[in-house]
């Protein structure tokens, strides 16, 4: 339900997301996550994904598909932290058609934080891990 996720994200569909079927194909979804991921963990994080110390490397990622959207819709994507580790973080997404409350899909993607150098797990950066409490769900 959109009440159980802490930040939204709205992202367009694009000409090409759709396939042969006539709606967006189901690897785009995966696009979707890492996108509202990624833009969450550099605008609200403060994640340098240039230079800083720390990344984070997807182990795990898995999509239940509910409905379809097609092009031009847009998706609004929820996003909620449904574990944070020591150095792992498991995000869950929630896509839903702009506007309506009926899911589209839903799905987890998982990072390791490792660093940089090294790809060797380290802690969640405590920055990094403060902005993220503001995410967690029970």
């Amino acid at each position: 339900m959109r009440k159980d996720y802490r930040h939204w994200q709205r992202i367009p569909t694009r000409w090409h997301d759709n396939d042969v079927y006539g709606h967006v194909n189901n690897v785009v979804h995966y696009a979707f996550m890492d996108t509202v991921i990624n833009t969450w963990l550099i605008t609200e994080g403060g994640l340098d994904i240039h230079r800083g110390p720390a990344i984070g490397l997807c182990v795990e990622s898995h999509c239940n598909y509910r409905s379809s959207v097609a092009f031009p819709e847009a998706v609004d994507a929820g996003l909620r932290i449904g574990h944070l580790g020591r150095s792992s973080v498991r995000y869950e997404i929630g896509f839903y058609p702009e506007g309506r409350d009926d899911v589209v899909a839903e799905g987890h993607f998982v990072h390791v934080f490792t660093d940089r150098s090294t790809r060797k797990p380290v802690a969640i950066p405590a920055d990094l891990r403060a902005a993220m409490e503001g995410l967690v769900v029970a």
